[in-house]
């Protein structure tokens, strides 16, 4: 694993051993696909290539001269395969597309911006089919359990993501969030996740080279293990500064209502509550009207059906069936909404981001679980789970926001989200609560 006993980070750690020479890139990536594809499934990962990763390890000293190095530099990092990496073919989680991309010729931009960061890129992880899922199951190329616990459920759509993260085949790896899909994996595997503001991946051309689901909501981000690496994490892959600032006594948190929460497990519950009593010694903690937030998943996801729809059409002559049943049947349902019914729900959408943006005007962050459930049983029917998960997540991802999962014991982690480009506060101050809970910013 990559988390040490002493006190500095994973990313801080290896780095300092890059700097003292007690590690090399390559020996580091050796030991990262010794662990790769280690679940019960040996399916986190879909396509890798050791030779290829090793070499680009080998390659590093010549590409950066010493004191040069960038901020993910010899990082071993993991790609979800929704991202073009060259020489490599883009599945998507799907055999059909595994048919019919062919290898990649150039890199996705999320790809070339992780080479010249220094990364080391591990191999393309699981992911849901299309991304269009929130549980990690996947007819073609098998469900992703948990390494260690063959009888759990990573969460999705950033399955593999997360799992090469728990196995220790990457220090950190890239997922993409629509509707919670790296949020959800990083909760449920214990971990801590990033997802950017709508519109910073956008901004910086990195969907360059990618599969979109629905461009409305999808964006780019990080699962990874110690919230204090999240600044180096966003640097690398966002060229995003996370300065740090004068301590401040005067936050304000908002809290979803205990209504909203009625239907979490023990554990969720318990671990929320932790949480809160850690953001109390730092934050005054207010509770916030989300009554609203139960419209978000009838104007969430037709849009999402109705997008994922025509981009999947196009590929496939709008014969959905060479998909999962349950994700054709979306898809189907998608291309079957007149457009003046999406029209109506895109200005519904406007307002409900406009009532989240006044949310994020009066409190500093919002917090809620990332999900009602601790655990996702490998083998089980997960419709009304994702049912719930879903609730959850959505209303962010509506609102476009920036998000955090900070980890809890169990697979219950919590959501802590800011208003839509303060991403870098966000990061400051997740940050700084790895650090020490009573010395935030």
């Amino acid at each position: 694993m990559w988390s040490m006993a002493d006190d500095a980070s994973p990313l801080r750690r290896l780095s300092g051993q890059f700097e003292t020479g007690e590690a090399a890139p390559r020996s580091v990536a050796e030991r990262a696909l010794e662990r790769a594809n280690s679940n019960a499934a040996r399916n986190v990962y879909l396509g890798r290539n050791a030779a290829w990763t090793l070499q680009e390890a080998d390659g590093l000293d010549s590409r950066f001269r010493e004191g040069e190095k960038p901020a993910l530099y010899g990082l071993p990092v993991a790609l979800k395969d929704c991202l073009d990496l060259a020489g490599f073919v883009t599945t998507c989680g799907s055999r059909f597309y595994a048919g019919n991309n062919g290898v990649a010729r150039e890199d996705s931009a999320v790809a070339a911006r992780l080479r010249a960061q220094g990364a080391v890129i591990t191999g393309k992880t699981h992911i849901h089919q299309l991304t269009y899922g929130i549980t990690g199951q996947n007819p073609d190329y098998g469900d992703c359990v948990q390494p260690g616990h063959a009888e759990w459920l990573t969460g999705g759509s950033s399955s593999g993501a997360a799992a090469s993260v728990m196995e220790g085949s990457a220090i950190a790896a890239i997922g993409t969030d629509t509707g919670g899909s790296i949020r959800v994996p990083a909760a449920l595997c214990g971990l801590a996740g990033y997802r950017c503001s709508i519109g910073l991946a956008y901004e910086r051309g990195l969907w360059s080279g990618g599969i979109h689901l629905a461009p409305s909501f999808d964006t780019l981000g990080w699962v990874f293990r110690d919230l204090r690496d999240g600044p180096t994490l966003a640097k690398g892959l966002f060229d995003l500064e996370v300065p740090r600032h004068a301590a401040r006594t005067d936050l304000t948190i908002g809290c979803v209502a205990d209504e909203f929460i009625g239907d979490c497990d023990a554990n969720v519950l318990e671990q929320f509550s932790r949480w809160r009593v850690k953001l109390a010694r730092v934050a005054k903690i207010v509770t916030v009207d989300s009554a609203f937030w139960e419209e978000a998943m009838e104007i969430y996801a037709p849009i999402q059906a109705h997008e994922a729809a025509a981009f999947h059409g196009r590929q496939t002559g709008y014969d959905f069936s060479v998909f999962e049943a349950g994700i054709a049947e979306r898809l189907a349902w998608g291309a079957s909404i007149p457009e003046g019914e999406i029209l109506t729900l895109r200005e519904r959408h406007a307002a409900f981001r406009e009532r989240m943006d006044l949310l994020l005007r009066a409190c500093d962050f919002l917090i809620a679980p990332c999900a009602p459930v601790s655990r996702l049983i490998a083998g089980a029917d997960q419709t009304d789970a994702r049912k719930k998960i879903l609730r959850y997540a959505t209303p962010f991802s509506l609102a476009g926001v920036p998000a955090m999962t900070l980890p809890a014991a169990g697979g219950a982690g919590v959501q802590l989200v800011a208003a839509r480009g303060a991403d870098a506060r966000l990061l400051g101050f997740a940050a700084r609560l790895g650090e020490s809970p009573l010395a935030i910013d």
